[in-house]
């Protein structure tokens, strides 16, 4: 699934199987305080999979200290091609491009409309927007600050549609921090649904025959919904996880068929 736009990260490991099995979670919020946690959660995924999808908050603040913490983490655990979007966590402090380049040293692809390719699988990663969704969706008039602020998601949905074009025919998975459907921020406060994603980062994944897409940031969202062409779209966020499958560790894992093999 995925192709060989990798500047950065791990080398593909050979496939096996006529599936790949991707892990992916969101809202890790790593800091000293939770390192062994994460590490026993990553060195299970590392067994369990064959790609992780890290969808965001992967800092608690935002410090450059939390990112490399979470990189000493991932590269004594993770052995498998780990790719990564940054969340509105990791820009908190205005580090966020540090913090993805702690993580690109530690072996991550992080992905901002760029793409990367796995075994004939590709995978397209934003952050995302808010906005909100369908009718109630913010739109782009009057105070100008109002309109830099739905700008912004028009750019992000932008961004992942380049993206998908450059991916082609080939299955195509989706990692994003902000939710591009209701259905999976569900269970949260009704009032803070427009912080949580945008309908507009619905649009080009209807225009693109999508595997899955992953995000996270609802931390008292749903596990699971599609969009309106029925394209599967799943919630990662950690804190969500706990509460949904508390019997589990708090990924989810997707297997995706393999065209190579």
């Amino acid at each position: 699934m995925l192709s060989e736009i990798q500047e950065k990260g791990k080398e593909a490991m050979p496939m096996k199987n006529e599936t790949m099995r991707v892990a992916a979670v969101a809202d890790v919020h790593c800091n000293k305080t939770n390192r062994d946690v994460l590490h026993t959660l990553f060195a299970r995924i590392n067994e369990a999979a064959d790609v992780l999808l890290l969808c965001g908050d992967l800092s608690a603040k935002g410090f450059i200290e939390e990112a490399q913490i979470l990189a000493t983490v991932l590269m004594t655990t993770i052995k498998i091609p780990t790719i990564g979007v940054l969340g509105n966590h990791d820009f908190e402090m205005g580090h966020h491009n540090e913090i993805r380049q702690v993580l690109s040293e530690a072996g991550v692809t992080m992905l901002d409309g760029e793409t990367y390719e796995v075994h004939g699988i590709g995978f397209a990663g934003v952050k995302g927007f808010c906005g909100g969704f369908g009718r109630l969706q913010l739109e782009a008039w009057g105070e100008d600050v109002i309109k830099q602020f739905v700008q912004e998601a028009v750019d992000e949905a932008l961004k992942l549609e380049s993206a998908l074009v450059r991916l082609g025919d080939m299955p195509i998975v989706v990692l994003m921090h902000y939710s591009p459907i209701m259905a999976t921020v569900m269970g949260e406060a009704h009032e803070i649904f427009p912080f949580l994603g945008s309908s507009r980062l619905e649009e080009p994944l209807n225009w693109f025959d999508i595997t899955a897409v992953f995000h996270g940031h609802a931390h008292n969202g749903s596990p699971e919904g599609q969009t309106s062409k029925n394209i599967p779209v799943y919630n990662v966020s950690l804190p969500m996880l706990r509460k949904a499958y508390p019997e589990q560790l708090p990924f989810r894992l997707l297997e995706v068929r393999n065209p190579a093999t």
